[in-house]
């Protein structure tokens, strides 16, 4: 048995030694648990007098809806807030409204995955090298836990009792993470390891006006998986506001359209339309203080 268990460990090992960067080739012994992108939101927090001003202007700007608000615990420790869910063509949002305070770690998570099984995700993520900040625990509606990559990337997945159906989107929104030089690498060989995603770019001359910098330049890898879209940006953390606290970038046909309805809704644009690599782009703070990146492909 002993032998069996070492040999296990040692294959695992060599799979998720032969996952590299590039996405050739993933860990085959780590189970594929990813549902859909519909099904992965950005997790928002606001302060519960925000929340329906945010629920107006987000839907305002891209359209759907809201699910009723419900005011529940969910966290494993005792706590109170406010929870709903938008659901738009461009993205989806969980927005909590804490009337205590957060007990830690939560509010650092920036997205929440389904999973097809939990455990076997928890499993995964531990395998492919995160380490679990957060282990399984009850809520209303399922499962959750909240996980930590390498380079400081939390995530929270989760599991419903009752399995969801959503609609596909539309435009898939791109997951924006920010990690430093020393560990791009092991973040992008531990995501693709358990997303079983390929990186569709690395660009590593990528137009710096992208992170505030018009004069520079940085990398900028581009990852895609059943959890949707991710763009990874590799930076010194030398930063000007508000790069970095964008969680999410909302692909959108018409950015003008889109930033005069975020406007006329009482969001603010932190940064006027530009175009760099194909994109024209622009930076938004919607009530509350949520910050979103807007881009559309270029002529959009």
């Amino acid at each position: 048995m002993r032998m069996v268990s070492f040999l296990s460990t040692l294959a695992l090992s060599v799979g998720l030694l032969a996952a590299s960067p590039s996405g050739a080739r993933n860990a085959p012994a780590l189970p594929q648990v990813a549902v859909a992108p519909q099904y992965d939101t950005t997790h928002v927090y606001v302060d519960p007098a925000d929340v329906d001003r945010f629920v107006q202007s987000f839907t305002a700007t891209f359209g759907g809806q809201s699910t009723k608000q419900v005011v529940a615990q969910v966290t494993p420790t005792p706590s109170q807030t406010s929870s709903q869910l938008l659901q738009t063509s461009s993205g989806t949002v969980s927005l909590f409204g804490f009337r205590t305070p957060v007990p830690y770690p939560f509010g650092a998570e920036r997205t929440g995955y389904l999973v097809k099984d939990l455990d076997a995700a928890i499993r995964a993520a531990r395998a492919a090298g995160a380490d679990v900040l957060v282990a399984p625990f009850p809520d209303p509606i399922g499962r959750d836990a909240i996980i930590q990559w390498p380079g400081g990337v939390n995530m929270q997945l989760y599991w419903h009792t009752t399995a969801p159906n959503y609609k596909a989107f539309d435009t898939v929104p791109e997951n924006r993470v920010y990690v430093s030089p020393d560990r791009a690498d092991a973040f992008v060989h531990a995501f693709l390891a358990f997303s079983h995603g390929k990186v569709v770019s690395d660009d590593k001359q990528a137009p710096g006006v992208e992170i505030g910098r018009a004069n520079d330049h940085f990398r900028r890898i581009r990852i895609e998986s059943d959890f949707g879209k991710m763009s990874v940006q590799v930076t010194d953390g030398l930063l000007p506001w508000p790069y970095g606290r964008e969680l999410t970038g909302y692909e959108v046909k018409d950015l003008a359209a889109t930033l005069a309805k975020a406007t006329a809704s009482g969001a603010k644009v932190l940064v006027e339309p530009y175009e760099a690599g194909g994109r024209r782009i622009a930076m938004v703070s919607f009530p509350g203080g949520y910050v979103a990146e807007i881009h559309a492909k270029s002529g959009g």
